[in-house]
């Protein structure tokens, strides 16, 4: 749809828009000024929402707030506009569904509006620093590039200053995805671990919306799925056009690592060298796989030359094992990204045979441990543990077979979870803080999880 014809076809309808956040007051603004009569719903209050309040107010926006916010939906509304993280079946929305209203969000607009091509990634961990990647190789290269989605700004009032020849490059997760009607010209997913089972109905559902990135593609576009996971590598018989990348298999055809060398491989050949892994500034192998799904995502976009360029020089993603500060030989690392097992794995094996003391714990997102604790034992020195989930992860590091009576400190906030680490520390240690868990019993965001660490690192 052309952004003119949108125009037209919101111009006087009444519109519900649910959630007052970031992606959605860019849209709440932009359906104002298409005509549209707006109301928009937010369990916050007034003095919550601050100076928002005040301006979408002044635009003549109806404000429905507080714990009844969505029981109050005008029966004749002609769209709804949901935030990604309230759910399409709630009773409230599937009511005027049924009844006639039709269901959008700020992202699957942004979809139908956009003139450019779309590179949108997902996956239960690395789909951030993937998606910065994608953003890095392509600038390098010289396209002007958009970021979005889970990163970036929103994009949905930004659709009339991007041109056609630009790239547009997406993180999106599976909330966003849920309800998804469109799919990118590039799809990559990094791989799909459980999570999010607090929100989800079951794991198949979750699975489900992360298939939602491409089930939706055309001819002639790509999905880029991750060869070494079992449900990723299922995907591709649902999959228009699919090319695997492997970290741990030699494929026939796809990307792969052979001898320390990232390749491009075509009919059990290899057609290119394209990387030499011992080249790239950040640590870990989870990070090779992030740039082997970049390098999928921009075959034949970027070369060889500037791939190599950003992997020597790209420091890598706040709050993805992220250098702080070293004190007295203790080096403080900030992965307050890592709101899963899965992803917390990851950055304690790119330490290496490097034992460290991990700090983790948080909101319970109802995702299992089974396998976790025996990862510690493995590659902690010693355990400090706080927030909602900490009985859970101390649970299963003493039930694993290979528990040797690692220490475990149980504290009761945030703060002094940190200054008990340090407490225990001697030079030559590593401190990091990857919760293994989300940070909503604490915290809004992993963002202020992450600023607050660095904060009080920086302070000691």
């Amino acid at each position: 749809m052309r952004l003119d014809e949108f125009k037209d076809e919101i111009r006087g309808k009444k519109v519900s828009v649910i959630g007052i956040g970031v992606s959605n007051i860019p849209l709440i603004k932009m359906l104002v000024s298409f005509g549209a009569f707006v109301t928009a719903h937010d369990k916050s209050s007034p003095g919550k929402l601050g100076e928002i309040y005040n301006e979408l107010k002044e635009l003549g926006v109806n404000l429905i707030l507080g714990e009844d916010y969505l029981k109050n939906i005008p029966k004749d509304c002609d769209y709804i506009f949901k935030t990604p993280g309230i759910r399409c079946d709630v009773p409230e929305i599937a009511e005027r569904v049924k009844n006639g209203a039709k269901l959008s969000s700020e992202m699957n607009l942004f979809f139908e509006l956009c003139p450019a091509p779309i590179i949108a990634v997902t996956g239960s961990d690395g789909k951030t620093t993937t998606t910065t990647l994608i953003t890095e190789l392509l600038k390098k290269e010289g396209y002007v590039c958009h970021v979005g989605g889970n990163i970036g700004t929103p994009l949905v009032d930004k659709t009339e200053s991007i041109k056609p020849d630009d790239k547009v490059i997406l993180e999106l997760s599976s909330f966003q995805l849920h309800t998804m009607k469109k799919s990118p010209h590039i799809a990559v997913v990094t791989n799909v671990t459980p999570n999010h089972l607090d929100w989800h109905t079951d794991l198949a559902e979750y699975e489900e919306a992360k298939k939602n990135i491409f089930l939706n593609q055309k001819d002639g576009d790509i999905t880029v799925l991750n060869y070494d996971n079992e449900v990723t590598r299922g995907f591709a018989a649902s999959a228009k056009k699919h090319i695997f990348f492997s970290r741990k298999h030699n494929l026939e055809d796809g990307i792969c690592l052979i001898e320390n060398n990232i390749v491009l491989k075509e009919n059990d050949r290899i057609k290119e060298t394209i990387l030499d892994i011992s080249t790239i500034k950040i640590p870990g192998m989870h990070n090779v796989e992030n740039y082997m799904a970049a390098i999928a995502a921009t075959l034949g976009m970027v070369s060889a030359e500037t791939i190599r360029y950003v992997a020597a020089n790209f420091g890598g993603v706040p709050h993805r094992i992220e250098f702080v500060r070293e004190i007295d030989g203790v080096k403080y690392y900030n992965d307050s990204i890592a709101s899963s097992p899965a992803r917390t794995t990851a950055g304690l094996i790119s330490f290496g045979d490097k034992k460290v003391i991990l700090i983790a714990g948080g909101y319970d997102k109802k995702i299992p441990f089974d396998s976790f604790g025996a990862v510690v034992n493995k590659c902690v020195k010693s355990l400090v543990l706080v927030g909602a989930t900490s009985d859970k992860i101390e649970a299963s590091v003493r039930e694993a077979e290979n528990y040797d009576g690692l220490p475990i400190y149980r504290v009761s906030d945030f703060k002094s979870a940190v200054l008990r680490a340090r407490e225990i520390s001697q030079s030559g240690d590593i401190v990091i803080l990857s919760p293994a868990c989300a940070s909503f019993d604490l915290f809004k965001n992993f963002e202020e999880r992450g600023n607050t660490f660095k904060a009080i690192v920086n302070s000691l």
